[in-house]
This record gives C-alpha cells, structure tokens and sequence, in this order.
C-alpha cells in the first residue's frame, strides 16, 4: 500500500505544543474533502465511510475530522480511485515533474495561507496552526480546482 500521507509523521515529530493532533492532518483532509467532492475516492471509502462522508458533504465536519476518525489520520491510495491517485501521485506527493513544473499541494498550501497571514497582518506560527475551518478549505479549493485543470492538460484527458 502506499502511503501518502500520515498525520502521525506530523505530529510525532516536531510538532508544536499544545495543538491538537488532528492539526498534523488540516492538509490533508482539505485534499481528501475535495477528492471526497469531486467523486476521485475509491468504492471502498464510499461504502466503508458513507456516513461520514455524507457528513462531510454537509459540512457538520471538516476534511480533517474525516481524515482521523474514518480514516485512522492515514491516507493511502485505497482511499482514491484510479482517477484520483492519478491526481494525487502527480500534485499531492513531493517532488514530482507535475509538481516541479507547475506547483505540489504542499506548496500551493503555504503559499495560499501564507499570502492570507499577510494580507491580514499575521503570520502562522507553524504549517500546523492553519485553521481547520471551512473558510479556508474553500480558499484551498479554488487553488486544487485550478490545479486540477492543469493537471488535466499536463496528462492530456
């Protein structure tokens, strides 16, 4: 299986004091909840997750809610289908030419939170105090929207 993402690399490591744990999986639910939103996720989730998913849909709760409690704060290529993992080897994972030529999720992340932080005069402590809030999925969305256009013409679909 491969792994893309873990919320335990995050927050076992040098993660800051006094934030959640769910806070190493922010990122990744708002990838997951946009894959969840387009459809890209595999039958296996759908069926295994159908009430949090719908739950998701509703926004009772957020992408990183889903990630650690439906989805053991893991997130793994049996979570996508082939369209999906498609997507997410090309812009999730690190350092791939899609990524190198254009940007990787990482990257549009801070990039995207870090223009906020200054626009209204803050800065983030860490990648982990991005708050895990609707506003700001929405903000991610329209960058992963975007990307996924340009992905779409990068693999020529």
């Amino acid at each position: 299986m491969s792994k893309y993402d873990d919320a335990s690399w995050h927050y076992g490591g040098d993660f800051p004091e006094g934030l959640p744990e769910k806070n190493g999986a922010t990122h990744t639910g708002m990838f997951l909840n946009w894959c969840i939103q387009n459809d890209l996720i595999s039958d296996q989730l759908k069926e295994d997750s159908a009430e949090e998913i719908e739950k998701l849909k509703q926004r009772e709760i957020t992408g990183a809610e889903f990630v650690m409690d439906s989805c053991d704060g893991k997130f793994s290529e049996y979570d996508l289908n082939d369209l999906g993992n498609s997507f997410a080897k090309d812009y999730y994972a690190d350092d791939t030419d899609f990524g190198n030529r254009f940007s990787s999720f990482a990257d549009d992340y801070v990039n995207l939170f870090d223009t906020k932080a200054e626009e209204n005069d803050y800065e983030y402590e860490t990648f982990y105090h991005i708050e895990d809030t609707y506003e700001n999925y929405d903000l991610m969305k329209q960058v992963i929207d975007y990307r996924f256009e340009e992905w779409k013409e990068y693999v020529g679909s």
